[in-house]
């Protein structure tokens, strides 16, 4: 059995498609009223390791790209949504400079180490053009160093300061970290319905008290 048909395997264990409709809805608001701010609607977006594609599926932007190295991506990425299947280490379909923002979220832990992290982050520095964003969300370990582990294909631990460190060395400048942003999980204590998350994002005040996920936001240097 391959590692892709593994992945599969455990993700339709940990993930059942009841669940996907409402964390698609969660998504759809996270987007429209937190991320939507850091991508202008004329944007060219890469989503690496999109997953079930609920960042790409509902970011307005002009172009989407979803990167997976799974090609069961293709049956969740909604109409126009364009699909790479390769490593975010190594992606040669895509230019340097021809894209605005990467976004990766709860990606970066399930790689083997921090060299492929380093990777990944330095080939995002390439696809980006000047001024281009990249935009993380990641479990901070700072806050979760037990349950952190309770997830099989975790390999690397990250805090929201030593992915402040990777994005530097990969030539980046941070312009917005919030150590505390989101609960671990949809399983958690974050509201389900969306009415309810709405709220939380526009309550920052709870984010201190629910967050176990960090956000980074960094910029490649140009105008």
């Amino acid at each position: 059995m391959s590692s892709t048909d593994n992945l599969d395997k455990l993700y339709q264990q940990r993930f059942p498609d009841s669940d996907l409709a409402a964390k698609n809805a969660i998504w759809k608001v996270l987007c429209a009223d937190f991320f939507q701010r850091h991508v202008e609607r004329t944007d060219v977006v890469a989503d690496f390791g999109a997953g079930y594609c609920e960042f790409i599926n509902n970011i307005d932007c002009a172009r989407k790209i979803a990167v997976d190295i799974n090609p069961d991506v293709r049956r969740f990425a909604a109409p126009g949504v364009e699909i790479i299947n390769a490593p975010c280490t190594a992606i040669s379909q895509l230019d340097a400079g021809s894209v605005d923002v990467v976004f990766m979220s709860n990606f970066l832990e399930h790689l083997p180490g921090k060299a492929e992290v380093l990777e990944t982050l330095r080939e995002s520095h390439r696809i980006l053009r000047a001024g281009g964003r990249i935009i993380i969300l990641q479990p901070n370990i700072r806050f979760l160093p037990g349950e952190y582990w309770d997830f099989f294909d975790h390999h690397t631990p990250l805090t929201d300061r030593s992915l402040v460190e990777g994005v530097k060395l990969a030539g980046f400048t941070p312009v917005r970290v919030i150590p505390r942003f989101l609960p671990y999980t949809t399983r958690s204590r974050l509201p389900q319905s969306p009415f309810l998350v709405r709220l939380y994002l526009h309550f920052p005040p709870i984010w201190r008290l629910l967050g176990k996920q960090a956000v980074v936001i960094a910029r490649k240097a140009g105008s």
